[in-house]
């Protein structure tokens, strides 16, 4: 772990470091830390426009110059410059505040965390400015386009007990989706199968015949005319399990850009919520054993805010 950042944090992100090398046999041979700095960082970030304004800085808070002589194992902390993001639309709904936790309902297209081109504009870096909490964390994400119940938690103290929660699966979670309805599907039903992500792919794949490690139980709520809401309830927790689950019944959820096929969407496109809602959730508290539940104030359809 690096050492506290001589860098205030801005935007409610704290700054980003790099640690030099230590010298060993056949290591580049770096004669200067501006050398080093844009073999380290090449493309990624502005490194002879950042030397020059002295934006880099070692653990004194002192400026990273580009002739400084290289030393090896030294912390360089920099601001990254961010883009410039469109408001995400819709409203982030504080739904409880206490001590240890804050838990929001959060609109649709704004991420949980930053995260590629979506920095300013996530749930952390928005709520760490607007409630004053440098060090609110999520204890488990929600994808960009998924709305609905998030729990964080205020200081990291109280990251890992409640992390640990849903990293056990100790947590009853209920979404809702609607999706086209199929008056011949018999319900409630119960999905499971192996679901696999590769690195860089879109789309989760279904692995026919390996152990299943993905189970989403499946109601229907109530009919909205051609289309359904129906009530799903995740007994695991993998990537996209919800939306590979509906798609895979013949009813992909309305909004959804990645299932049955990707769509070219643009990223800063708000138009088309996905109308997938994590409804409810409940657990019992890790640290004073009471019972919490929260749920959602949105409703399906959601319609652009």
């Amino acid at each position: 772990m690096p050492p506290r950042s001589p860098l205030p944090a801005r935007h409610g992100l704290g700054a980003a470091w790099v640690r030099t090398p230590d010298r060993s046999p056949g290591a580049p041979a770096w004669a200067t830390m501006g050398q080093w700095l844009r073999d380290k960082l090449p493309d990624r970030v502005d490194v002879v426009g950042m030397l020059a304004d002295e934006r880099f800085v070692t653990g004194d808070g002192s400026p990273v110059r580009e002739a400084d002589p290289y030393r090896p194992h030294t912390f360089v902390w920099f601001h990254r410059d961010l883009r410039e993001e469109p408001d995400v639309p819709g409203t982030l709904h504080v739904l409880h505040r206490d001590d240890r936790l804050v838990v929001v309902d959060k609109p649709p297209f704004l991420s949980t965390i930053p995260r590629g081109r979506h920095v300013a504009q996530s749930v952390v870096v928005r709520l760490r400015d607007e409630l004053g909490l440098p060090e609110l964390s999520p204890a488990h994400r929600l994808d960009r386009i998924t709305s609905g119940v998030l729990v964080l938690t205020t200081e990291r103290r109280w990251r890992g007990a409640y992390q640990g929660l849903f990293q056990a699966r100790a947590v009853e979670k209920t979404y809702l989706a609607l999706a086209a309805h199929d008056p011949a599907l018999e319900l409630p039903l119960v999905v499971r199968n192996h679901l696999r992500k590769e690195r860089g792919a879109w789309q989760v794949e279904v692995v026919p015949d390996a152990p299943a490690n993905a189970e989403t139980l499946v109601e229907r709520d109530h009919v909205v005319g051609e289309r359904a809401v129906y009530r799903l309830t995740p007994r695991t927790g993998q990537t996209h399990q919800l939306r590979v689950h509906l798609a895979g019944l013949g009813l992909p959820i309305v909004g959804d850009p990645l299932y049955p096929q990707v769509l070219d969407v643009d990223v800063d496109d708000f138009s088309t919520p996905l109308q997938l809602l994590a409804h409810e959730l409940s657990f019992t508290d890790p640290v004073d054993g009471a019972e919490r539940r929260f749920r959602s104030r949105r409703v399906l359809p959601l319609v652009p805010e």
